[in-house]
């Protein structure tokens, strides 16, 4: 599980470095091949099942927990290189029923990102639709995936599109690690970079990527933290990212 938007204070020993400051040492700032970036969001809980959960248990009570983060990446990358092709993908049906809590359109505000920064955005309702897209994309043959990163929850054998959306401590909508295979081998760039934001992945599912794909993919040995105001994701005490 993921630890979310609680407060807006936090200390310095719990913010550790933003993503943005991982990536670097990550890739070791060397020129990736051309190729696609993909970018998948996860939805948020509801409100009404996150009020039952004790103080200081709660999960995800921000809509923006998987956008803002997301967002930021898109920032990263457009000024890294100013004609990056990049693809968000992003699970509709969680942000259809949040927005009903919240009495405003979430996937508009969603929709906005994607005008402002004049990227490909790509509605999915199940792992069928992603998996369909890393195969065969726009035309996998002539863009490759170069960058693929996944912010959303996770434990350590799957990505959860939603968790506490449908039913309340659970998850209806996921890509296992059983699913992998289904991943074509190839449609990644010989160095492309692949990372996991959510908890735990590192734990099980990196494995089981590297295995079905042939690229690695980084994730976190322990639990991740989202609720840092200014979209830097941390690993908690202890923790590590892994792939």
């Amino acid at each position: 599980m993921t630890m979310f938007h609680l407060t807006r204070l936090h200390t310095a020993a719990k913010v550790a470095a933003f993503f943005i400051i991982s990536l670097c040492l990550e890739t070791g700032l060397h020129a990736q091949e051309r190729g696609e970036y993909v970018l998948v969001s996860g939805g948020p809980a509801l409100r009404k099942w996150e009020d039952m959960r004790a103080p200081g248990t709660q999960h995800d009570r921000w809509w923006g927990n998987f956008i803002r983060p997301a967002r930021m990446r898109i920032q990263e990358i457009q000024a890294k290189d100013p004609n990056a092709v990049i693809t968000w993908l992003v699970y509709r049906k969680a942000f259809v029923s949040r927005s009903g809590e919240d009495n405003r359109s979430l996937t508009e505000l969603v929709e906005s990102v994607r005008d402002k920064y004049h990227v490909r955005l790509l509605w999915f309702d199940n792992n069928t639709q992603l998996i369909n897209y890393l195969n065969n994309g726009q035309n996998r043959h002539r863009l490759p995936i170069s960058n693929f990163e996944f912010f959303g929850h996770s434990n350590k054998f799957c990505f959860m599109f939603d968790y506490s959306s449908d039913i309340y401590g659970a998850s209806v909508a996921w890509l296992h690690e059983k699913d992998l295979p289904r991943i074509h081998r190839g449609i990644f760039t010989r160095d492309a970079f692949c990372k996991s934001w959510g908890c735990h992945t590192g734990e099980s599912m990196s494995r089981a990527w590297k295995k079905a794909t042939g690229v690695p993919l980084w994730g976190a040995i322990g639990k991740t933290d989202y609720s840092n105001p200014n979209g830097g994701i941390s690993i908690s005490p202890g923790g590590r990212w892994t792939r």
